[in-house]
């Protein structure tokens, strides 16, 4: 059996995966509401494994990592307790971070590997150019976009399919959360 592979990003209606350091938008671009919250909650509470490239890990590293767990909110302390394999070549040895293994080699053979070996669905949030070169190898089974409702054209960075491949987009499912932020789920497949 093959573990499915879901590409887990947030985006900007522009495109942007994030904002730079003239950006002043706070967490989820400040427009997070209970419905929003909900369903992290569920998503990330399934049994899964989270696999991250190494510049978003250092990134959750230097965000989560210093919060005692009492302090961090439910969906970024479940996401900080998941089992988590970071595809680095970089990145090597024991982490300050619960259950992380630093897997060294090229992002394709690591996951493609994982799929045929994990008995629990595989999830990476953001790592973006990772999962540009995973879509284009035919190795990510769903892209779940979540589209917050703000422009930054201004201060936006990280454009999130920036250089990727063309692809046909099957949607496969989609929900509104607090009447402004949607997420949609596409099964990809590449465009020829």
């Amino acid at each position: 059996m093959t573990a499915s592979y879901t590409w887990d990003v947030f985006s900007t209606l522009d495109g942007y995966g994030s904002y730079g350091p003239d950006g002043d938008w706070g967490g989820y671009w400040g427009k997070h509401g209970p419905d929003f919250l909900e369903r992290r909650r569920a998503v990330l509470g399934e049994e899964q494994r989270m696999v991250l490239g190494a510049n978003t890990f250092r990134q959750f590293m230097e965000l989560l990592g210093p919060i005692p767990d009492a302090d961090l909110d439910p969906v970024n302390l479940r996401m900080r307790s998941m089992p988590t394999t970071v595809v680095s070549t970089t990145l090597k040895g024991a982490f300050d971070w619960p259950d992380a293994t630093a897997v060294a080699g090229d992002a394709v053979d690591v996951v493609a590997r994982l799929k045929a070996e994990s008995e629990v669905p595989l999830r990476s949030h953001g790592s973006l150019s990772m999962n540009r070169a995973l879509m284009a190898a035919g190795l990510v089974d769903r892209v779940q976009v979540t589209i917050f409702p703000v422009i930054s054209g201004q201060t936006g960075s990280d454009p999130v399919f920036a250089g990727a491949a063309d692809f046909d987009l099957e949607l496969i499912e989609h929900r509104t959360f607090d009447g402004r932020t949607q997420e949609l789920v596409y099964r990809p497949s590449l465009h020829r």
